[in-house]
């Protein structure tokens, strides 16, 4: 599975809104296993620039690739382009390019006993 990251800042913040209503067209086209299409949330400690994400998973390079040929692709980027500063975008091979972290919580649930007196 590949997975598609791309991050989006707007010139101008009032037109924030407006990308994600362009971006959102993408949401429209077959080929992701899924697309989300979301305003950042903004709480990072370091660095909160980022105004807009767009997140899709693929099955494969070939549904990737016609994906970005679709015509919705390109009426999302006529629509986009002239309102963001700023476009990074990832992509990457869930099996063979992704390190995993496993983590396992075990918690221990301690109940006070009751003393029932005694010596």
């Amino acid at each position: 599975m590949i997975r598609h990251i791309v991050l989006f800042t707007a010139k101008d913040e009032a037109d924030i809104d407006q990308i994600i209503e362009g971006l959102s067209v993408l949401t429209n086209i077959p080929h992701a296993r899924r697309l989300e299409v979301a305003r950042n949330r903004k709480t990072d400690q370091l660095d909160n620039d980022i105004d807009v994400v767009v997140y899709g998973e693929f099955d494969n390079e070939t549904e990737l690739a016609a994906y970005k040929a679709h015509e919705l692709y390109q009426e999302a980027i006529r629509r986009v382009r002239p309102l963001r500063e700023l476009r990074f975008a990832a992509d990457y091979n869930l099996s063979t390019d992704a390190r995993f972290a496993s983590t396992t919580v075990i918690s221990q649930v301690t109940r006070p006993t009751a003393s029932t007196g005694g010596g």
